[in-house]
């Protein structure tokens, strides 16, 4: 049990070995995307609420 634990850890640092890891300007600019579309579908969410609020309001 012991050597497949050790086993495991070796695979998993031989395949850390392997990661490319973003440069700084590409993190950010994926930072960036990911908020700008998280803004644009918190307001979508908001705005169809709206809409079916009022909707819901205008039927009861």
């Amino acid at each position: 049990m012991k050597e497949k634990i050790v086993n495991f850890f070796n695979d998993v640092a031989k395949e850390m070995e392997k990661v490319t890891w973003p440069t700084r300007p590409e993190l950010m600019e994926s930072t960036r995307i990911v908020v700008v579309v998280s803004l644009v579908i918190a307001v979508f969410a908001w705005v169809v609420d709206l809409a079916v609020s009022e909707a819901l309001k205008a039927i009861l």
